[in-house]
This record gives structure tokens, sequence and C-alpha cells, in this order.
């Protein structure tokens, strides 16, 4: 298991977490990233599935109109990439707690909306 998980653990919506990425190809990132969560703890401890996006904290985001930039608990500036969801298996890619934790909502908010300019979701 990942650095801060433990038997009982899952993540939940609006969780930070750290997870792996790879394998991956082209523009995809690859290796152990943070990623907010966007599926349910139901739906994540039922399925095994944790849906999300990938955060990065490559400074060519900022001007980046798909990503969502939020700040952590020492003025660290991360980017959600609302282009990039993404769905893994957490238990089989060693999921663990990211240090900025939860309840975060309002980037999760954002994020979800982005996704929803790009695809189209609420559209009828």
């Amino acid at each position: 298991m990942a650095a801060g998980a433990k038997a009982n653990w899952c993540p939940d919506r609006a969780d930070i977490i750290y997870i792996q990425h790879s394998a991956h190809a082209g523009k995809e990132m690859p290796g152990i990233h943070p990623m907010l969560v966007s599926s349910p703890r139901a739906f994540n401890e039922k399925t095994g599935i944790v849906i999300g996006f990938p955060m990065t904290h490559a400074e060519f985001n900022k001007d980046n109109p798909f990503a969502v930039a939020v700040q952590g608990p020492n003025s660290e500036i991360g980017y959600m990439l609302a282009f990039q969801p993404k769905s893994f298996d957490w238990r089989e890619r060693k999921a663990g707690r990211h240090p900025w934790g939860g309840g975060h909502d309002s980037i999760l908010t954002a994020a979800l909306a982005k996704l929803d300019a790009i695809c189209g979701i609420s559209q009828p």
C-alpha cells in the first residue's frame, strides 16, 4: 500500500490521493501523481475503481483554460487537469492519502464544469 493508506481506507469524492498513472502513452502523465477524486466512496469501495482528475505542478498549466489551479497548505500550486479524466483500479495501483486531504468540493465543481464545457455532458 502507498504511504498513508490503511487496510480499511477508501478514497472519497473531493479527496486528493496519490495513485500510479503508469503505464502511459503520449502526453499522459507517467508515475505516481496526485489525483482529485470525483467518484463517491460507495462507488469506489464497491467497484475498486476510482474516477478523477490528475494533478500536476507543471507551471505551463497556469494558462491552460482546462486546468484548475489549487493552492496547497504551504502556498504550493497544483493544477487539476479537467481535460484528462481518469479511472483506475485504486487497490491494484496502491492509492494512498495525499497530504492535502479531502474536502476539495469547490475545486471538484470547477473541474467538472470544465469537463462539461469540453464534453457537453449536461447537454440534452
